[in-house]
């Protein structure tokens, strides 16, 4: 193993200690629990919505998180091991054919639906061990 994928292993250990993420993938519907500054005040929101599409990997993974919000299609890309990211809650995995669901940008109510995927443990998340 050469030093800089060792020394990001070891960020990546460092970094993920104490967070559980997950096993999700595209078309899945995400509740992402983000920290927001606001002034001197810390708060956390919720932005729930599906999961197009996840990119990268190790320590610059992040994906991408697509809601309606008032009639407007609402997109947000979200680093996995981000310092924002307080938490990642799986509310229902879809079943989709293909990695990249950008198409569902031009798609509106029925054909906007992803069906649910059948079976398997809901919600299950993996401690990540580095």
């Amino acid at each position: 193993m050469n030093l800089i994928a060792k020394l990001e292993q070891e960020e990546l250990a460092r970094v993920a200690a104490g967070k559980t993420i997950p096993e999700f993938r595209p078309g899945d519907t995400l509740r992402v629990n983000v920290k927001i500054k606001e002034g001197d005040r810390e708060r956390v929101q919720a932005y729930e919505g599906v999961c197009i599409a996840r990119s990268g990997g190790g320590l610059n993974a992040n994906f991408t998180v697509r809601k309606i919000s008032f009639g407007e299609g609402v997109e947000r890309v979200f680093p996995l091991y981000g310092p924002t990211v307080e938490s990642i809650d799986v509310v229902r995995r879809g079943e989709v054919r293909r990695s990249k669901l950008y198409y569902l940008r031009d798609r509106r109510g029925k054909s906007a639906r992803i069906t649910e995927r059948a079976g398997g443990p809901r919600g299950e998340a993996e401690k990540i061990e580095g």
